[in-house]
């Protein structure tokens, strides 16, 4: 009897939250304010610090519609 596993989702780069304002030209508390509204998930990693899934804000920053305006 052969047994196989299922394959493992992979791990999402999780980066903190001064790097993900970088990356979406904001402040800081600017993300945390998306977290707190729900408009951005984090992982707590340890008692204090924040860290958010890449992948989801390269979903935040794409575009919407249809081309130019």
């Amino acid at each position: 009897m052969s047994k196989t596993r299922a394959a493992r989702p992979a791990h999402p780069e999780l980066i903190p939250l001064t790097e993900a304002a970088k990356r979406l030209g904001v402040h800081y508390r600017t993300v945390r304010r998306w977290i707190a509204a729900g408009r951005i998930d984090a992982v707590r990693v340890g008692p204090r610090l924040l860290k958010v899934d890449a992948t989801q804000l390269d979903r935040l920053m794409s575009p919407v519609g249809g081309g130019a305006a």
